[in-house]
Formats: C-alpha cells, structure tokens, sequence
C-alpha cells in the first residue's frame, strides 16, 4: 500500500482526490454509497453572499466526450451553508474546500470574512465561472481584476486560499502569476472550458443561457498542459482538474506538476469514480514500486 498523503498549502490530505465544487453539493447524497472519510477532501458547492437561483433551464446539455453545463452557481448563501451545511461537513474526517464567488470582490471578501470565523479547512475562491453573466468570469480573464479579487479575499481571511483559474484566457499563467502575486496559498485549474451547442431543429442553442463550461474527457489534454505551464512559473501549488476519470489520468495531472486533484463530470457517470480513482492510484504506485504518491508530483520529462 503506497503513501497517498499530500500537502497542500500546509493542509494535509490523506489522499489526493477531491470531488470538484458543484459535482458533489454537501456530500449528503454521496454518504448514501461510501463514508466520506474515504476522500481526501471536498470541495463544497459554490456559494456567494446571498442565495441564487442560478440560470433558467435547459442548464445541462451532452457533447461528444463531455457535458456542458450552465447551472449558474445556484445555492443558499453563505449564512444558510455555514448554519445547516458546513457543520455536518466537518464532522466527515476529511479536508473541506469552502468554494465561493460572488459578483463583486467585496461580495467575495465578505463571504470570506464570514468563513475565516469558522473551522473550515481551507478557502477556493472561484474567479473563473464562465456561464455567470457577472462576476466569475470577468475576475478570471484579467491580470488587474484577477489580482484585485485575490488581495480583497486576502485581506479579509488567514485560511489558506485557493484560486480556482478560468482555461478561458490567452495566458493562464499571467493570471497565476497575478493571483500568486496578490497572496494566493494555491491554485485550482482547469475551470471548464466555454462551450456551446446547437438544437439544428429549432436553431436554437440548447441551454437556455446559450453557452456553458464543458467538461469532462474531452479537456483532460488542455488541463494537463495549462497545469504543466503553470508549475513551472509559480512557485505555490497546484490542484489540478479536468476530464480526470481514472486513476491514470490524476497521475498525468500530478506529473504534469499538480500536488491533489479535484474530479468533477465523471461523478455524474459514476458516483463511485472518486473512490475508484484512489484504489487504482494505489494499483498504479504499487506496481511500479513508487512508496509515495508524492514522488510523482512535476516529474513529466519533456522532450
């Protein structure tokens, strides 16, 4: 049995597999097939200062080796997560990521304020939401704004705070390294890609917001690269997502230079993909005579 403990921003995670934000809610549902101590964390479903309806449905369309989704950040708020949610969260041993957004950075740094009082464990700031008309994706394309939203969560909390970074930029390592620069303890990357599709019936798009993030296999090479990139500019660490669905796929994520890795689309496939995901890293180390799991991390050998 191989070491499957890592570290990120100082949290230690007993292994490195987290279901992404908005994949998993609050774990409740999930609870019903494995313990959740069986993860190495969670990373809750994004929440913002009051609660959101989220986008008018169609909000979920399928695509050839993904899904596309424009769900728009629906949830309660952050007081109703922190009464009803969190505190059954951190009852499950196992390391919890506080996902929040919001439409402006003093939305993000009062969300994040409310937090800092709590036991949570850990804090992901997500700028990069692409199917939220305000707020999300205009923090993530941007140097200036990406830094801005950054140093307001900063200031307003001491937990350690993830970034979660938008693919949908021209340089993806600019913004790391503006967000890095602005007091970020780590990243999260990929968000979905932007994507769209078309009912060639009706001419219409088929999700009602017309376009939404995609993910799922068919991102999993742009994630390994943009991830590959970004290790060797910034010097904090990295979890990596996108399209991961087997264990072989989060060693290519950890080699390309990521420390956890966050599984997102392939949940909704199989509610067991997470747990599966860990056993075979193990099956993976065990056979190639790999004590930790942490060996891995960045060992990629380009050409």
């Amino acid at each position: 049995m191989a070491d499957l403990s890592v570290n990120v921003a100082g949290v230690e995670f007993k292994n490195p597999i987290i279901p992404a934000s908005g994949v998993f809610g609050y774990g409740r549902e999930y609870e019903e097939f494995y313990p959740l101590s069986r993860l190495g964390g969670i990373a809750t479903k994004g929440t913002t200062g009051t609660l959101r309806t989220g986008n008018l449905s169609p909000r979920i369309a399928e695509t050839p080796a993904g899904m596309l989704n424009s769900v728009g950040l629906q949830n309660p708020g952050i007081d109703t997560f922190i009464e009803k949610e969190l505190p059954n969260l951190l009852t499950k041993d196992t390391v919890i990521l506080a996902n929040i957004a919001g439409s402006t950075p003093e939305e993000c740094a009062e969300v994040a304020a409310k937090l800092d009082k709590t036991d949570v464990h850990m804090i992901e700031l997500n700028i990069s939401c692409p199917n939220v008309k305000q707020g999300g994706a205009a923090f993530g394309t941007s140097c200036t704004s990406a830094e801005a939203v950054t140093a307001a969560v900063r200031k307003a909390t001491s937990k350690p705070l993830v970034v979660k970074l938008s693919p949908n930029v021209t340089s993806i390592v600019d913004i790391a390294k503006a967000v890095e620069s602005a007091g970020a303890d780590a990243l999260s990357m990929i968000n979905t890609l932007l994507g769209m599709r078309i009912d060639v019936r009706t001419r219409r798009p088929i999700l009602r917001n017309n376009v939404g993030g995609l993910s799922g296999p068919a991102i999993l090479p742009v994630a390994v690269r943009m991830i590959w990139q970004t290790a060797n500019a910034v010097s904090i660490p990295i979890i990596g997502m996108g399209g991961v669905s087997t264990g072989e796929d989060a060693i290519e994520l950890m080699m390309a230079g990521a420390s956890a890795v966050q599984v997102g689309a392939a949940i909704f496939t199989d509610p067991y993909a997470p747990i599966k995901i860990v056993d075979e890293m193990n099956d993976f180390l065990d056979a190639n005579n790999i004590d930790s799991v942490r060996e891995i991390i960045g060992t990629v050998k380009p050409w």
